[in-house]
């Protein structure tokens, strides 16, 4: 009796969830690490609006811990699978993403991440460097953070010694 009603949970859950990421995935990388307040009453107003179509009828302590336990399990085995493929990785995550390359703007890149000029600047001295001039490369991560590596940076890193072959993350 209980595992005809925690079978069509766990498979509701596992479809609300592959939706999700198929969603986040196609409205774009940006809005994974720059939430506004708009982004974050979005998300939960999602969680909650799908919580009924995980569960369904039932509101059960059983039901919830099912919907819950069955998105942690494919959350781990799709966390396992993009780790081992980059090929699935491609696809569920994207790839980085190159906005500005030796000063100039890749204005067409800035287009299809969906960022603005000034959003781009905004991040540019978020990182201590004046002008788009100044960057040598400054990258769209696909966590939605943009890196930006400038002259000022490779001064600081050789005051530093710290060895090129290094992976810096913002």
């Amino acid at each position: 009796m209980i595992m005809n009603e925690i079978i069509p949970v766990v498979i509701r859950s596992v479809i609300i969830y592959l939706f999700i990421i198929f969603a986040i995935r196609l409205f774009g990388k940006k809005e994974l690490s720059q939430l506004s307040i708009i982004d974050l009453v979005f998300i939960l107003l999602i969680s909650n609006s799908v919580q009924n179509a995980m569960v369904g009828q039932n509101v059960s302590l059983i039901s919830g811990l099912t919907a819950a336990t069955s998105l942690f399990i494919v959350n781990w085995i799709l966390k396992n699978l993009v780790y081992r493929s980059k090929s699935l990785s491609r696809i569920i995550q994207g790839s980085p993403t190159m906005l500005v390359y030796k000063g100039r703007v890749i204005k067409k890149h800035l287009n299809t991440s969906k960022i603005t000029r000034d959003e781009l600047e905004a991040s540019i001295r978020g990182h201590g460097v004046k002008n788009i001039s100044d960057v040598d490369l400054a990258v769209l991560e696909v966590d939605g953070n943009i890196s930006i590596l400038s002259q000022n940076f490779k001064k600081i890193t050789k005051k530093r010694k710290i060895h090129k072959s290094l992976t810096f993350m913002n």
